[in-house]
């Protein structure tokens, strides 16, 4: 079925992308109703990785009681309905959250879930009929259980597991459309208006987070919960985990007069939709740009200057739904020599991007999400896993609040340093979707369609050089 095409990019990336949007009116004039479920999992759309040593000494102490039986009632975080019955879904039914409460525990972490994003009536309706659940909550569980970050067990997650977790579900899809709703940054304020009476006007930290979409949802969304807070009495500092949300714009010409359907670029696709959402960027990234510009604030690279919260950046170098803009997919297709050029290339330019970036974890491999897999633990970059990372973030910015000097040895800029995609051996394993088989990267290459010998690669010497990379700091 032909739906979006090369503009699958902004309905992946556009679940939380286009949650930034000011529009308050409900108009209730949908009577759509969805009977699709939702898998009892939470976070399994993102992917991870990760390996650490146990949990730290300030996450027992800042989490109230160190051990699960401390205040921990279940495993599971519970579906609430906002309070707030005008704030809906896209069909008018209730938006809510998901909350594992760890009583006594001053650190929260709001997870904002990913997805697509429709931005006209085709694409709503088609979002609609085949992901209902993006759209309504009319078929949510009762219950989730978190994995990866979201995990409530030490061993799968060794530094939040004894937080307070909120699992935001996407809903809102934020583009203009007759008949639905688009109310997307008015949940993420009214489930913190919901959880003052959980206790998170207490909070010494609160990390709003998300994968992919939700991940650059943060990145907009970060200072207005900030400064919610602050106008709600609390002194949290609040602090952003950015999943697979950093992108570059796209390398492909296309016209920008393009009809709203498969030929937009993901830029010109944004342009159209902040003119049907209503949409507005942070104002001190909208300042930076002439008017007509403010799509550029929808990527990280030009946002990320202009916040003031403390954000870590998790990316791949070679992520996959990037690859997916250029219409470029591993053990899917065949591959030109062009396009495993632009393979190659990314990597660096991903990693110009990020050099920046105060705190980051970029693993050289081809994937995409990483902090929600329950194998999140298993990646290192330059042997530090993205927990281990992740614990030295925490320590270095409360030394910095508390007037003390961050300790050395415990790093958290984490840039894979090999240049080739999958070289880093902790690497998620390439799978050849035809197959099902596993492959290495010249293996796929040769699946794919491609003359090793014509691009000059030797398959023994460069798998020996990759190796070599690998072993001098990959």
């Amino acid at each position: 079925m032909k739906i979006l095409g090369p503009f699958v990019f902004l309905l992946l990336l556009g679940g939380l992308w286009c949650q930034n949007n000011r529009n308050a009116k409900a108009t209730g004039k949908s009577t759509k109703k969805s009977s699709g479920s939702q898998q009892g999992d939470a976070g399994q759309s993102a992917s991870a990785a990760d390996v650490t040593s146990g949990s730290s000494a300030e996450s027992r102490q800042e989490g109230g009681a160190g051990t699960r039986g401390a205040g921990q009632q279940t495993d599971d975080m519970r579906l609430h309905y906002l309070t707030n019955t005008q704030v809906t879904c896209n069909d008018g039914t209730a938006a809510g959250f998901y909350l594992k409460e760890f009583r006594g525990s001053r650190r929260w972490l709001l997870f904002l879930e990913g997805g697509w994003c429709c931005y006209s009536r085709e694409t709503c309706d088609y979002r609609y009929q085949n992901i209902p659940r993006l759209m309504s909550s009319s078929g949510w569980p009762e219950t989730k259980r978190g994995s990866g970050i979201l995990s409530s067990q030490a061993e799968e997650n060794p530094h939040w597991h004894n937080a307070n977790i909120v699992f935001i579900p996407y809903c809102s899809s934020d583009v203009w459309s007759a008949e639905y709703n688009f109310m997307g940054s008015l949940i993420i304020r009214e489930v913190i208006k919901d959880l003052i009476p959980k206790g998170i006007k207490q909070a010494k930290v609160v990390m709003l987070s998300g994968s992919s979409a939700g991940g650059t949802g943060v990145l907009l969304n970060i200072e207005r919960v900030a400064s919610q807070l602050q106008q709600l009495g609390a002194e949290a500092q609040v602090r952003g985990l950015v999943d697979s949300g950093w992108f570059l714009e796209s390398k492909q010409q296309r016209s920008p007069n393009c009809p709203e359907t498969v030929s937009c670029s993901p830029e010109d696709a944004i342009k159209i939709g902040l003119r049907l959402w209503n949409g507005v960027v942070p104002d001190r990234c909208r300042q930076l740009f002439k008017r007509g510009e403010e799509w550029k604030c929808f990527f990280g690279h030009r946002l990320y200057s202009t916040l003031t919260s403390p954000v870590f950046i998790v990316q791949w170098l070679f992520d996959e739904e990037q690859l997916r803009v250029e219409n470029i997919y591993i053990g899917g297709q065949s591959m030109s020599e062009e396009q495993w050029q632009y393979i190659q290339n990314l990597g660096l330019e991903l990693k110009n991007s990020l050099r920046d970036v105060t705190a980051v974890f970029a693993p050289s491999c081809l994937s995409h999400t990483l902090i929600t897999k329950s194998n999140w633990t298993n990646f290192q970059v330059r042997g530090t896993s993205l927990p281990r990372a992740l614990q030295c973030w925490d320590r270095s910015l409360e030394a910095i609040r508390n007037n003390r000097t961050p300790a050395k040895g415990c790093p958290f800029h984490l840039l894979d340093t090999c240049q080739w995609p999958q070289c880093n051996p902790t690497c998620p394993a390439l799978v050849d979707k035809t197959t099902q088989q596993e492959l290495t990267l010249l293996q796929m290459l040769v699946a794919m369609g491609l003359d090793l010998q014509r691009l000059g690669l030797d398959p023994q010497g460069d798998a020996d050089s990759l190796v070599s990379m690998v072993r001098n700091g990959g």
